[in-house]
Order: C-alpha cells, then sequence, then structure tokens
C-alpha cells in the first residue's frame, strides 16, 4: 500500500476525471452514469461525501461517494460507487478513498452507513451484515452483499428497509 495518498472532497474540475476513473473501473457506464445523476440529486448529494484519492502530484486515481439514503425512516448513507482506476488497485487508493468518506461522513454528525458491495472488502471499515440488524432492500441480493456500519456507538443501527436515492433505480 502507498502512504502517499492524498485524500478530499471532489472539486467541479474533478467531475471529468472521476467520470473517467469510474469508466475505467467498471465494465459498462452505469456506474459513472448513477455518479452523475446522483451529483444532480438534491435529496441525495451532500457536499463533501465525494471524495478522491490523488498521487502526490494531484491525479485523482480514486474515488468514494456517499449519498443520503434511508433506513426505514431513519437517514443514512449509502457507500458506493467506489472505484479505483485499474493499474492503481490493490495499493491502497479506494480504501483510502473509503476511510476518508467515513470520516468525513462522521465529521458531518452522520451515524449510519450502508453498502451493497464485496463482502470480503468492506468488513475491514467495520461493516457487518446489514440482515443482522434487521436491514434489508426491495430487491434479492446475496445476503453478505448488504452491509452497514454505525458511526456513532451512541446511535445503534435501526432496522427497516433501505431506501435509496431515486437514481439508483432500488
Amino acid at each position: 500500500m502507498s502512504s502517499t495518498w492524498i485524500t478530499r472532497a471532489e472539486t467541479s474540475a474533478d467531475i471529468p476525471a472521476i467520470r473517467a476513473i469510474d469508466l475505467a473501473a467498471f465494465p459498462t457506464a452505469q456506474e459513472a452514469d448513477l455518479v452523475d445523476a446522483l451529483r444532480t440529486d438534491p435529496s441525495a448529494w451532500i457536499n463533501g461525501l465525494s471524495l478522491v484519492t490523488a498521487e502526490e502530484n494531484g491525479s485523482l486515481v480514486g474515488h468514494a461517494l456517499m449519498t443520503r439514503c434511508h433506513i426505514g425512516n431513519v437517514p443514512a448513507l449509502c457507500l458506493g460507487p467506489v472505484a479505483v482506476r485499474p493499474e492503481q488497485q490493490s495499493r491502497g487508493a479506494g480504501s483510502a478513498a473509503v476511510q476518508a468518506a467515513l470520516t468525513a461522513a462522521k465529521d458531518a454528525g452522520e451515524h449510519h452507513v450502508v453498502v451493497l458491495g464485496h463482502p470480503t472488502y468492506y468488513p475491514r471499515f467495520g461493516f457487518t451484515r446489514a440482515s443482522a440488524h434487521g436491514i434489508g432492500l426491495t430487491i434479492d441480493v446475496p445476503d453478505e452483499a448488504l452491509m452497514a456500519l454505525t458511526l456513532d456507538a451512541d446511535h445503534p443501527l435501526p432496522s427497516g428497509t433501505v431506501r435509496y436515492a431515486v437514481p439508483f433505480g432500488i
């Protein structure tokens, strides 16, 4: 892992580079299009919770996005998409972006985060199987792929069905 990653909130100048990262990291444009749609959704987008990872020279290599969702009626955050340029994967850029996003969310007073992703990747950040907390979705996904995390021990995870922002289509 590189110890030279720089993480920061995205700026408007970063938008083309973030799209390029998503297009390189995923097999289709679906995730890049989702990020663009979320950016224009005022009920989902939270300034400061789209984080990028850059090399020391400023070149962007990774991105982690958190947007508003709800667990039942309780406000929460959805982590994803998370993307890293393929040539930089497995070097810590994604982990740096995710950790920066979690820190920014906690600093912003957020309490809960859900992620639908790789069950071997996200537990390193403290995510656990959402179903163990009574959290589910309206669509069928592998049970181990939906995970949740509380950012504040004084606010345990609520139970309920996750309601994503409209651009997710769930």
